[in-house]
């Protein structure tokens, strides 16, 4: 187990990356990691302190990037070794840490291992993936369904046998049953170690163990497959795997940051994963922080892929179980977006009226809390989705069968595209908003993704408007350093639903924050905010504190601090 004093990561702010997305240099519409070099002092002064980029190993794309077929590489579209190597470098001589994502599940069909498995049952590397005979009457080995649609089952080109995939065809999964993937893996990591990368966020970590023998699921119609997701996750053997793996890396780097995508998983499996006596991840993020009211969905189309809104009672719960059961550990993964999900001011917030309070308010209430902030490239803009006009552009798993279902039930066009543009994961990859030039200083060409191209929510703008989202977005990362944000107790306050206010307190120093969660107007009375004892660290715009009053305007947000060692000037946003 890892000294407590080795753990930098206890006092990180991530800033996310996605490259293809960021900065282009040589004018393909591709982001590069010689945009990334370009902006580390951007980074640097927005208030991060660790940058995750997703994967930027060769790669054929399928996935963008997430179907590997060489890690020890960079694909070619992003660089060079060099310009890894150089970023790294870089980052470093401004303090900041680099993760590098590590696909572990699965890698592409055009990687050696998977090239040599296909020669046949008896190559060496056959059983770094999984096989299957057909059943005796010729069917697919059992009726799981992949993640991106169809079988979780495609026969070898030459041969008889079918590998698994719970992702795309072009994506087999790795056995982790066999010992030498495990040590491929850590080969890997030790490799990039080497290189002076800072940790790693293990994609996908849940699925690696699979369920004994492959038995089908019984469903109500023939034929009718069942997703292998839900049936492969968080199975006993993960525990062994991520073990063997993260104390193998920690021999190399003690410190190295171990970040979990744990898409599914609630607080007590967060807390199972996050254990430091159990020797896995450090933090997880998970997908379960954002419950949605489902009332107003068809239960005849998937829930994933219909726009709800936030149900904030059933938010509350959920993040104060996670601030609860997380706090030995020194707080959940503080976020609000990442390249999995729409973005949270077009989700979340109000973008037609109230863009930047929105924008401000979420900044202030999640990152204030106890835990590490994960913000997503854009997200201190206040970047908005895209929006697709076709229907066929979304390659979000699961899009063209919920288009196609849509439309069998009647629904217009203008309907599923305004569900998907909602839901769909595409619409939050666009490119980094520059400035409001044609591209929006991200490319001399159209970017591969989409962009919006805006006069006022771009960094050039932003930067010279000591009102903007951006300059309220290093304040509010500026205060998050202060030891009552990152060591203070936490309590949610009972209130409306409408609002989400809590104190965290540490020693003499307390600090209250109290957010409005809607488009009206709300008023919160709190007992002993009197002047000289109390005072507004920051706040939106159109709030008011009056004696014990604090009046909200629509999505406004207010933090109160008491005098002791806190700064002399009141920030106004």
């Amino acid at each position: 187990m890892v000294d407590q004093q080795l753990k930098w990561w206890k006092e990180a702010i991530v800033y996310q990356v996605y490259p293809r997305s960021f900065q282009d240099t040589d004018g393909n519409g591709i982001g590069d990691l010689a945009g990334v070099i370009q902006h580390l002092d951007y980074i640097q002064r927005l208030g991060a302190n660790a940058i995750w980029l997703n994967p930027i190993f060769q790669s054929p794309q399928v996935d963008n990037g997430y179907d590997v077929s060489d890690y020890y590489a960079i694909d070619p579209i992003f660089g060079k070794m060099e310009d890894a190597e150089k970023l790294i470098e870089e980052a470093h001589k401004r303090g900041l840490k680099i993760i590098f994502d590590l696909v572990l599940n699965h890698t592409s069909i055009e990687h050696p291992w998977f090239q040599e498995a296909l020669k046949g049952p008896d190559n060496p590397h056959r059983d770094f993936y999984i096989w299957h005979d057909a059943q005796p009457n010729g069917d697919l080995p059992n009726n799981w369904a992949s993640i991106f649609g169809g079988s979780v089952w495609e026969k070898e080109p030459v041969g008889n046998q079918y590998y698994f995939h719970l992702f795309k065809k072009e994506m087999p999964d790795l056995n982790w049953d066999n010992p030498n993937v495990a040590k491929a893996m850590v080969d890997i990591g030790k490799f990039w170690l080497d290189k002076g990368v800072d940790g790693f966020r293990l994609d996908a970590f849940i699925h690696l163990d699979k369920l004994d023998d492959f038995p089908s699921e019984p469903t109500l119609r023939d034929g009718e497959l069942v997703s292998a997701q839900l049936i492969n996750e968080n199975l006993p053997n993960i525990k062994n795997y991520i073990q063997d793996l993260t104390s193998a890396l920690r021999t190399v780097k003690p410190d190295v940051f171990i970040l979990g995508e744990a898409a599914s998983v609630d607080a007590d499996l967060a807390v199972a994963y996050s254990d430091p006596q159990n020797d896995m991840c450090d933090v997880v993020i998970s997908f379960m922080l954002f419950p949605e009211d489902h009332s107003v969905k068809d239960p005849r189309l998937p829930f994933n892929m219909q726009h709800a809104i936030l149900d904030k009672k059933a938010f509350k719960k959920t993040m104060v179980e996670w601030q609860k059961k997380l706090d030995p550990f020194g707080g959940p993964a503080l976020y609000w977006n990442n390249h999995d999900m729409a973005r949270a001011v077009s989700r979340f917030g109000e973008v037609e009226n109230y863009r930047e309070n929105s924008s401000k308010m979420l900044a202030t209430l999640m990152y204030l809390q106890k835990g590490i902030p994960f913000i997503l490239y854009g997200e201190e803009l206040g970047m908005q989705n895209l929006y697709h006009t076709n229907p066929h552009d979304f390659e979000t798993p699961g899009a063209a069968a919920f288009y196609a279902k849509s439309k069998a039930l009647g629904y217009t066009e203008e309907h599923i595209l305004m569900e998907l543009n909602s839901t769909a994961r595409d619409v939050s990859r666009g490119a980094m908003q520059w400035d409001a030039s044609e591209y929006a200083g991200f490319s001399s060409m159209a970017p591969w993704s989409g962009v919006n191209r805006e006069e006022k929510f771009n960094v050039a703008a932003e930067e010279k408007n000591p009102d903007s989202i951006l300059a309220y977005y290093r304040k509010v990362l500026e205060y998050k350093k202060m030891p009552v944000f990152t060591e203070g107790t936490f309590h949610l306050f009972e209130t409306k639903e409408s609002l989400y206010s809590y104190e965290r307190v540490l020693g003499d120093q307390r600090a209250i924050v109290i957010c409005n969660f809607s488009d009206t107007e709300e008023r919160l009375q709190e007992d002993g905010i009197v002047e000289k004892e109390w005072r507004v660290l920051i706040q939106n715009k159109g709030n008011d504190v009056e004696n014990n009053c604090v009046i909200l305007a629509p999505y406004g947000a207010v933090v109160l601090l008491k005098e002791t060692d806190s700064p002399k000037k009141e920030q106004v946003f």
